[in-house]
Formats: structure tokens, C-alpha cells, sequence
């Protein structure tokens, strides 16, 4: 069987901008690495990217072929894609404004040439054990905790990367949710003090509960829904 090193990386940005943290584990035969870091004004993108390239810079002396698991579109449609492209247009967009993290993507470059890499674009928070591990060290970064990071042989760390099976139900219903949260609303459903109204746009429905304590608001798809919406508001 092939030899392959396995990375997990994960980005975090309290407040996005805000306080931010990378984290990152790598898998190779016995070993097991983890890398970490914060960032005092950062995204999510741009975690998400130094992440990989910490992972990256770690091991691409080995000239071994890695497995790369995130949950950033960004990083891995930029990684396969966009950062060509922006390379030969001088680090400009094709509206030509600079390239976002353009000194990040200038140092990812050389790497994707030093090392063979298998992406593999995955959902977040669904249960994948490495992805998850990579999670809880960026976010506590972020948020300013000590983190002890790991440095030893796979036997005795306490986690079983080597399973990256998740939970496809949860995966789905994050992806549903993805999907009619960029869907045009209907209506806006509000409850304020146990009173529920229907609004036409969000700024309506935000005038109403915004700065409020114990209210509820949701946006509905179709008349349908509207229903079901106010149905459970006023059942709670």
C-alpha cells in the first residue's frame, strides 16, 4: 500500500473579523502532529488558509503524496483553481482588484508544486474525528485558551483519525439548511411577546425583534410554510 500523510485543517475567527485560530492534525504511519495558531484581527478564509499551509510546510519534505480533509470551499476550489489564474494575472481578480490573503496565496504556490495532494472537500461539524480535533484547537485559540498540542506516536493519542466516516444524515441537513438560507424568502415570521406578525422583507421583521429578549423570527419559503412557521411559534 501507497504511503500517505493525512492532514486535518480548520479554520476560526471570533466575530468574522475577530480573534482567530488555526488548527491542524497530521497523520503519517505512527505519528501523529498537531499544529496551531491564533491571530489577534483575522477571517475565517484566512485561517482556514495559513492552516493548510502550516500542515503543508510541515511535511512536504517528505515527498510523500498527502490527503488533505477541509471544510473550506475556499481553500480547496483556490488550491485546485483560482490561484493559477490569479498568478498569471499578476494577483488580480478579474475585476482586477487585488486577490484576498494575496500573501497567503503567493506562499501556498510553491508548496502545491512540492507535493502530491488528494483534496477532499468535506462538511463541517458532521462528526469526522480529525476535522473535529482541528475545530476544537482553532476556535480555543481564537477564544484565548491554552491548547496543548500533540506531538506523538498514533498509539497513544487519544482520537481515531484514521476513521473519516461522518454522519451523512447531519451533513444533509446542514446542506438543506445551506440551501434555503440562500433561497428568496417569502415572508419573515416574528414573535414578540407571545404575538406573532408576518413581515414582507427582513427589515420589517428586524425593526421588530431587534434588541429584544425571548423573541423568535424565521423566514418562510412559501405560504405553506408561513403556516407551519407560525403554527409552531404559536404552539411554543
Amino acid at each position: 500500500m501507497e504511503k500517505k500523510i493525512t492532514i486535518f485543517t480548520d479554520g476560526a475567527a471570533k466575530g468574522n473579523p475577530g480573534k482567530g485560530g488555526f488548527g491542524v492534525v497530521i497523520s503519517y504511519e505512527d505519528k501523529v502532529l498537531e499544529l496551531g495558531g491564533y491571530k489577534d484581527h483575522t477571517t475565517n478564509n484566512e485561517m482556514e488558509l495559513k492552516a493548510v499551509i502550516e500542515a503543508l510546510k510541515a511535511v512536504f519534505v517528505k515527498k510523500i503524496p498527502v490527503a488533505i480533509y477541509t471544510d473550506s470551499k475556499y481553500v480547496v476550489e483556490g488550491a485546485k483553481g483560482w490561484i493559477f489564474g490569479w498568478a498569471k494575472n499578476g494577483w488580480k481578480t478579474k475585476a482586477e482588484t487585488d486577490v484576498l490573503n494575496k500573501e497567503l496565496w503567493q506562499e501556498l504556490l510553491p508548496l502545491l508544486s512540492k507535493v502530491e495532494i488528494e483534496w477532499h472537500k468535506v462538511p463541517g461539524h458532521v462528526g469526522i474525528i480529525g476535522n473535529e480535533r482541528a475545530d476544537t484547537i482553532a476556535s480555543d485559540l481564537a477564544e484565548g485558551k491554552k491548547v496543548i498540542l500533540y506531538n506523538g506516536t498514533s498509539t497513544a493519542y487519544e482520537l481515531n483519525i484514521d476513521d473519516t466516516s461522518y454522519d451523512e444524515a447531519k451533513a444533509k441537513d446542514r446542506s438543506d439548511a445551506r440551501k434555503r438560507q440562500g433561497q428568496k424568502a417569502y415572508s419573515y415570521v416574528s414573535m414578540v411577546g407571545g404575538v406573532v406578525q408576518t413581515h414582507a422583507t427582513w427589515k420589517e421583521c428586524e425593526a421588530r425583534v431587534k434588541g429584544k429578549q425571548g423573541v423568535r423570527f424565521k423566514k418562510s419559503l412559501d405560504a405553506s410554510n408561513e403556516k407551519e412557521i407560525i403554527k409552531d411559534f404559536e404552539g411554543s
